[in-house]
C-alpha cells in the first residue's frame, strides 16, 4: 500500500496527461537560482510561467492571449515560438538565465517544442 494521498485520475486523455504531469513533477522543481518554466496548453492558446517553487511564486509569465500576440499573423506553433521568445526576454529582464523545463505532461512536440526553442533563442538555458 502506498503512503500519502492516492488520487484517482480516471481514464481519458486529460486524465492521462494529469498522470504524466504528476510523475514529471516528482522530479522537476524550481528553485530561486533555477526556476521552473511551466507550459500550459489549451486548444487555442499556450500559457508559460517561470515559477520559483521554494516560495510558490510566479516570477514571469507570457501567453498568446496578450494583445501584441493576438495580432501576430501565423499558426499556433509560430505563436508558441513567439511566446517562448517573449518569456525569455522577460526572464532575462528579471535576472533569470537558466530554467528547468516543465512540459506539463504534454509530449515534447509541436507547440511545446516551439516554446522551448523560442526560449533558447531568447537566451534562456533549459
Amino acid at each position: 500500500m502506498a503512503f500519502g494521498k492516492k488520487e484517482s485520475y480516471g481514464k481519458g486523455r486529460a486524465a492521462a496527461r494529469k498522470r504524466r504531469h504528476a510523475r514529471l513533477r516528482k522530479h522537476v522543481s524550481g528553485t530561486s537560482e533555477r526556476p521552473r518554466l511551466s507550459v500550459t496548453r489549451s486548444t487555442r492558446h499556450v500559457f508559460v510561467q517561470v515559477i520559483d517553487d521554494t516560495v510558490g511564486k510566479t516570477l514571469v509569465s507570457a501567453s498568446t492571449m496578450e494583445a501584441d500576440l493576438r495580432t501576430f499573423e501565423g499558426d499556433k506553433t509560430g505563436k508558441a515560438r513567439k511566446v517562448g521568445e517573449l518569456v525569455a526576454q522577460r526572464a532575462k529582464d528579471a535576472g533569470i538565465d537558466s530554467v528547468v523545463f516543465d512540459r506539463g505532461g504534454n509530449a515534447y512536440h509541436g507547440r511545446v517544442q516551439a516554446i522551448a526553442e523560442g526560449a533558447r533563442e531568447g537566451g534562456l538555458a533549459l
